[in-house]
């Protein structure tokens, strides 16, 4: 990877993944949600000039559909490293409702990422395959972010661990407030629920408080990720006008409260 994963300006400065579509929002939410490879492409280009030291990559098929296809994610990859060559790619494995288990362990054999988040949640659905997935992303070098929305997530992850499905090395986490909230709505208090861990940790959040939240977990010592997979307002619930604008809000809210 670039290293930009793995090191940090200052002592306090968080690590700032930017989330910039998602799975489920397109341009008729705003006309800024990236959806084409180019525009996602265009998207980091500026997240990046803004700050973000990473991209968690989404893409879509040709109906602008939620897609983990390899052949769409190995043409974004190329893309971005030829335009943003220092910004690290995550790819997603989210289910969202559509792939099964052995589709996201097919889809990182066949992509072969660098780094990839996986949900401890969606593994559940097929347990018998967990340690598959995960013992393939060690084999191949993939680094793992697990992906936990609730203190059960937690427990489980905590479970795999003891039984070797989840490898030593893998320990980086994103915490997710405020999913399967009414409204989808997160307060920084969301993240009392998980239990301290001194693995690498990550935040992101939806609603109107994203950035409070984000704030809060970076004072906590957490990194973060921002962006239109997870919220398009400020906490007045004004638009953003892109997702840079919102990863440049961020970065100068985080410059103030970590001073």
């Amino acid at each position: 990877m670039s290293g930009t994963l793995t090191q940090r300006v200052t002592a306090q400065s968080p690590y700032v993944l930017v989330a910039p579509n998602g799975a489920r929002r397109g341009r008729a939410d705003h006309s800024e949600i990236p959806v084409s490879i180019g525009q996602i492409v265009e998207t980091a280009r500026v997240c990046f000039k803004a700050g973000a030291g990473g991209i968690h990559l989404h893409v879509r098929d040709g109906n602008g559909q939620h897609s983990l296809d390899a052949g769409l994610y190995q043409e974004a990859m190329a893309e971005l490293r030829q335009v943003v060559p220092d910004m690290d790619i995550q790819i997603t494995t989210e289910a969202a409702g559509v792939f099964d288990v052995p589709a996201q362990i097919a889809c990182v054999q066949n992509v072969r990422p660098e780094w990839a988040s996986i949900s401890v949640r969606e593994v559940a659905r097929s347990p018998e395959l967990a340690g598959q997935i995960y013992g393939l992303c060690a084999d191949q070098g993939t680094r793992v972010q697990h992906i936990l929305y609730d203190a059960d997530d937690a427990a489980l992850l905590a479970r795999w661990y003891e039984v070797g499905i989840v490898r030593k090395e893998q320990t980086d986490r994103l915490l997710v407030l405020g999913r399967y909230a009414t409204g989808q709505e997160s307060n920084p208090q969301d993240m009392d629920q998980f239990p301290a861990d001194a693995s690498r940790w990550m935040v992101c959040a939806f609603g109107t408080q994203e950035h409070a939240c984000l704030e809060q977990a970076a004072r906590r010592g957490g990194d973060v990720r921002v962006g239109f997979e997870n919220s398009l307002t400020d906490r007045n619930g004004n638009a953003w006008d892109s997702n840079a604008a919102s990863v440049s809000a961020l970065i100068a809210s985080l410059e103030r409260v970590l001073k």
